[in-house]
C-alpha cells in the first residue's frame, strides 16, 4: 500500500510552534471529545499526542461514528459484519490517510479498487479504469471516453459559465457560485444532459443530496478536490475488512496504550447531555447522571447531536452562534439494504457499481470482493453479500422491493437466488450542503475559547469533502486548543487551494 501522498502539487499547511509534551511539566489539561467518529478520534489522537489527557464519550456501542462497524445476527445465528456502506479511501484524503496510518503506518489494511464503473437506465457506462492521473487530461479523457459526451459537447459549453470548474479557489469558490443550485449551474454551463445525470450527479448524491438541493459551489469544489486539482483523485482504496475490525479497533488500542504521551479513556454507549460554563473549564453530563470537568471540549458529534447539546448548554457560546447551531440542517434520508444470498453474483461483477437515473437505486455493493468477512461468509455458502443503496430519499415509503428490483434488472443472476439475511438501515444524520449554507456553517473556533468543533459539516477553508472534511477538522481542532496551551500543532496537508493548471485558469477567464 502506497504511503501518505505522492503528488508533488499537494500542500502543506504547516503546524504552529510549540512545546511537544504538554505533560511533561506537571499537569496536563485535560479535554473531553464528544462523539467517536472520524473527526472525534482525529482531534483525540492530535491531542494525546501532545500529552493532553483525553476523555472520550460516544453515545454508540462501537467507533467510527457514520464509518462504523459493528455485528449483526441473521436468522440462521450466523454472526456477521455490518456497517452503513460503502465508502471510498481516497489518496488525496490525505490527512484521514495520516489518521488510520497511526495504527497501520504502512496502510496495509487498506486495499485498491481496480474500478467503480458508472451505469445508467440507457446501459450506457464510464469506467475510470486506465485514465491518465495527470490533470487536465485525467478528465479530459473522461469525458472524451465516455458514451454520454461527444466533441460536439465541447463547443456547445458556455466557457464562461463553465469557468469556476476550472479556477476553483477555496474559499472563493463559496462567494461566487454558494447562492446556486448545482443543477442550474450544469444547465447554465451548457452540460450534455445525459453526462450530467451519470456523472455529476454522482457527486451530489455524495452528499445524499439531489441535485437541484445541492451548493453549486460543493459541486465546484468536488471537481476541484477528485478531478481537476488532484494527481490522486480518481484513484481509491477500501477497507480491507469491517470497519471495526480493519480501523477502529487497532486505533483504539494504539490511543490508549500505555506509550501514548497522554493518557486517553474510551467510553461507549455513553450520550452527552449537555455542556455548562464554570469558573475555569468545562462541565460535561451524560445520560449516566456523571459530570466530568475538563479544561476544553471538542464537540464531534452529526449535525442533530450537535444542535441537542448545545440547545440543552444555554451557558455556551452567544446568542447568534447558538442560533447558527440551531439552524443546522441535515440531509434527506438514505437508506442501506444488504442482503445475504444463497448463490454467487456473476464473476465478471465490479465491487462497487454507482448507477444514475435508476432510483431509487444509487449503488451496488459486491462486499466479497474486498471486505474479508464477507468473502468468508461467500465461501462457506457459495453466496454472495450484496448491498443497495438509496440517497436522498424525500419521502417515508420503504423502497426495498424497487431497490431489487433494479437490481434483478441488472444483475439477473441474482432474480433466483434466495436471501439468507438481510439487514436494513435508514439514516437521516448527514450534514445538508445546500444553496446559502456555507455562510451559516459553524466554525471550528467558537465564541468559547474552551470549545472547538469538529465534524464534515463544520466550516473549514480548505479544498476537503466527506470523511477527509471530517478528518481535517479534527485535527485543526486539536491544533486550535493546542495553540492555546503553547503545544506544537500537527500539519495538515491538502489539494492545492486553487486550480493547478495556468493554461485552463487562463482559459477559462478569458474575456468572452
Amino acid at each position: 500500500m502506497t504511503g501518505i501522498g505522492t503528488d508533488p502539487r499537494r500542500v502543506l499547511h504547516p503546524a504552529g510552534p510549540g512545546v511537544l509534551d504538554l505533560g511533561g511539566g506537571g499537569s496536563a489539561p485535560r479535554v473531553a471529545v464528544i462523539g467517536a467518529g472520524i473527526a472525534g478520534l482525529a482531534a483525540a489522537t492530535g491531542l494525546a499526542e501532545r500529552g493532553v489527557t483525553v476523555e472520550i464519550l460516544e453515545r454508540e456501542d462501537h467507533l467510527g461514528g457514520r464509518v462504523g462497524g459493528w455485528t449483526e445476527r441473521l436468522g440462521d445465528g450466523t454472526t456477521v459484519g455490518m456497517n452503513r456502506g460503502f465508502h471510498a479511501f481516497f489518496r488525496q484524503y490525505y490527512n484521514l490517510r495520516k489518521l488510520l496510518s497511526r495504527s497501520d503506518p504502512g496502510l496495509e489494511r487498506l486495499r485498491p479498487l481496480a474500478d467503480y464503473p458508472l451505469v445508467d437506465a440507457q446501459g450506457r457506462r464510464d469506467s475510470f479504469r486506465h485514465l491518465p492521473r495527470t490533470p487536465p487530461w485525467n478528465a479530459l479523457t473522461f469525458a472524451l471516453r465516455s458514451p454520454t459526451f461527444r466533441l460536439r459537447d465541447l463547443a456547445r459549453i458556455d466557457p464562461r459559465a463553465a469557468a469556476p470548474l476550472a479556477a476553483v479557489s477555496i474559499p472563493e469558490i463559496y462567494t461566487a457560485l454558494d447562492h446556486l443550485d448545482a443543477d442550474a449551474f450544469l444547465r447554465a454551463v451548457r452540460f450534455p444532459e445525459a453526462a450530467r445525470h451519470l456523472a455529476f450527479e454522482v457527486f451530489s448524491r455524495s452528499f445524499f443530496a439531489l441535485p437541484h438541493r445541492m451548493s453549486a459551489a460543493e459541486l465546484a469544489a468536488m471537481f476541484h478536490i477528485y478531478f481537476l486539482g488532484s494527481s490522486e483523485g480518481l484513484i481509491f482504496d477500501v477497507a480491507e475488512d469491517n470497519f471495526d475490525t480493519a480501523l477502529w479497533t487497532p486505533l483504539r488500542e494504539h490511543l490508549t496504550a500505555a506509550s501514548m504521551p497522554g493518557a486517553v479513556t474510551v467510553r461507549t454507549g455513553v450520550r452527552c447531555t449537555d455542556i455548562q460554563r464554570r469558573t475555569a473549564g468545562l462541565r460535561v453530563r451524560d445520560d449516566t447522571g456523571a459530570a466530568l470537568d475538563v479544561d476544553a471540549v471538542v464537540l464531534a458529534t452529526d449535525i442533530g447531536g450537535l444542535r441537542d447539546i448545545v440547545g440543552a448548554s444555554p451557558t455556551l457560546g452567544d446568542p447568534a452562534w447558538r442560533a447558527a447551531i440551531a439552524g443546522l440542517g441535515t440531509a434527506p434520508a438514505f437508506l442501506v439494504h444488504r442482503l445475504w444470498l444463497d448463490r454467487p453474483v456473476a464473476a465478471d461483477r465490479p465491487a462497487f457499481l454507482a448507477t444514475g437515473g435508476l432510483a431509487p437505486l444509487d449503488n451496488v455493493s459486491v462486499l466479497e470482493r474486498y471486505e474479508r468477512g464477507a468473502a468468508d461468509w461467500a465461501r462457506r455458502h457459495r453466496g454472495s453479500v450484496v448491498e443497495l443503496h438509496a440517497y436522498a430519499l424525500d419521502s417515508d415509503d420503504d423502497p426495498r422491493a424497487r431497490l431489487t428490483d433494479r437490481l434483478h434488472r441488472l444483475y439477473p443472476e441474482t432474480a433466483q437466488a434466495g436471501v439468507l439475511g438481510e439487514v436494513t438501515l435508514r439514516r437521516q444524520d448527514c450534514p445538508r450542503f445546500a444553496p446559502g449554507d456555507f455562510a451559516l456553517r459553524p466554525g471550528i473556533r467558537t465564541p468559547d475559547p474552551d470549545l472547538v468543533l469538529a465534524g464534515d459539516g463544520i466550516r473549514v477553508d480548505l479544498p476537503v469533502a466527506l470523511m477527509e472534511r471530517a478528518a481535517t477538522t479534527g485535527w485543526a481542532a486539536a491544533n486550535a486548543l493546542l495553540a492555546r496551551w503553547g503545544a506544537a500543532g500537527h500539519a495538515l496537508h491538502t489539494v492545492p487551494t486553487h486550480g493547478r493548471s495556468r493554461l485552463l485558469r487562463s482559459l477559462a477567464t478569458r474575456k468572452a
